[in-house]
């Protein structure tokens, strides 16, 4: 397994870092190709492990994929199998976003219960109950998702559904579903994440029509069957890879970051955070400037859902928090089991004592290089920005995590100045 290390050389980043699109608004939108024939094109796709799984699984469903990014090519194939296997699914949690296309399109499907980060349990059930209100039946065999079409495949149907919780990839399941179930679907207490708005701009280009996507109400009125069309579209900016850049620029006094093609409107919660604890952020045209002049102070985050403060950024805010002045709160509300990288922020000097679904951190004055272990996608990501403040060298090992969501990270680090080296088949 790869591994990263980093020389903490105690310099501030500087510079201009480019923002590859969003991953976690790419793989619904190559499900949604699912709903179509002819050939769609997805354009600033980011080169990303889930990039390359999504490509596999829908090979693996008939589906003609060419991915040479920053675009990814698909096209319908000879065949269709609305079937997702254990091995794909298991790499990847999104994988179960095929679920909704397949039934509206073909009347059934197979998909294995999904994988992906060890974060906490982060069941389907909300996915399952709107589509058996659309029509669906749905058993669960050997670790299956086995549904069809009402009387044995037929049409799904619009449906009023209303979530018991905001759920991303529930809303966006059923969002697809309804893009070709017949009549209207009314959608209620929905994800609010800016990538869930933009599934909703790529089914209205494909003729179905989507009002409200981005707010807690949506409204669909599914197209004919066959109606749908395939699309040429350019990915958002990755809220989570920029959010990533402003807190590693923040790291070190005197840091300076360009970010070009960031979104500030998508990072409001994260930026109102980091200029509470002194940090510079301001809109340059299209991009976003993050500037640290003078010492950090503490700041206390609860995670929410969108437009709340992203869980996909505390164990990096976390980081940003170990070295401020005075102590901080961080308290996490959406997953049970997120605060892996503390054990490991620890061997690094940082002072952080876990109760329950809360994180009280005692900024210290320095943290030392250390040889770390990354749990998740996000804990990775936090290890390395420690690592940029840290005396000496830190190596963190099991690095494919990071690889799943972070594009050339080494390089674009390396082009604001750190010292961050990959190391090829390092021990796990």
């Amino acid at each position: 397994m790869d591994a990263l290390r980093i020389r903490g050389t105690g310099k501030p980043l500087k510079g201009n870092v480019r923002i590859s699109g969003a991953k976690n608004a790419a793989l619904p939108i190559l499900c949604a190709t699912l709903l179509s024939d002819g050939a769609s094109r997805l354009r600033n796709v980011p080169r990303l492990r889930d990039m390359e799984t999504t490509s596999a699984l829908l090979r693996f469903l008939g589906r003609d994929v060419s991915f040479d990014a920053p675009e990814i090519h698909v096209a319908a194939g000879s065949q269709v199998r609305p079937e997702a296997p254990y091995e794909l699914v298991k790499q990847m949690r999104a994988s179960v976003l095929v679920l909704g296309p397949l039934l509206a399109r073909f009347g059934r499907a197979k998909v294995s219960l999904p994988g992906g980060c060890a974060i906490g349990a982060r069941p389907i059930d909300q996915h399952l109950k709107a589509l058996e209100a659309m029509g669906a039946n749905i058993r669960l065999e050997r670790g299956y998702v086995i549904a069809e079409g009402p009387g044995g495949g037929g049409r799904l149907r619009g449906a009023e559904i209303s979530f018991d919780l905001p759920t991303v990839t529930g809303t966006e399941n059923v969002m697809m579903a309804a893009a070709l179930a017949k009549g209207r679907t009314t959608l209620v207490n929905c994800a609010r994440e800016p990538e869930v708005e933009e599934l909703g701009r790529i089914l209205n280009k494909m003729g179905a029509e989507v009002n409200g996507a981005g707010t807690d109400v949506m409204h669909i009125v599914g197209a004919e069957p066959g109606a749908l069309a395939p699309f040429d579209h350019a990915i958002i900016p990755d809220r989570i890879e920029a959010g990533t850049y402003m807190v590693a620029a923040a790291m070190i006094d005197g840091g300076d970051v360009l970010l070009e093609g960031a979104e500030l409107r998508d990072m409001e919660a994260l930026a109102i955070k980091m200029r509470a604890a002194g940090v510079e952020i301001a809109s340059e045209g299209q991009n976003v400037r993050v500037r640290r002049n003078g010492p950090l102070r503490a700041a206390n985050i609860t995670t929410a859902p969108h437009p709340g403060f992203p869980t996909d950024m505390q164990a990096q805010f976390l980081a940003l928090m170990s070295v401020a002045r005075g102590e901080s709160v961080i308290s996490e509300t959406i997953f049970e089991n997120r605060f892996m990288h503390v054990p490991e922020l620890q061997r690094m000097g940082a002072s952080v004592v876990v109760r329950g679904n809360t994180a009280v951190v005692q900024g210290v004055g320095k943290l030392y290089g250390a040889s770390v272990m990354a749990t998740d996608l996000r804990a990775s990501a936090s290890l390395v920005i420690a690592g940029l403040a840290a005396d000496e060298e830190t190596e963190i090992r099991r690095v494919y995590h990071l690889d799943r969501g972070y594009e050339c990270i080494e390089q674009k680090l390396g082009g604001l100045g750190a010292d961050v080296k990959r190391v090829r088949g390092a021990e796990a």
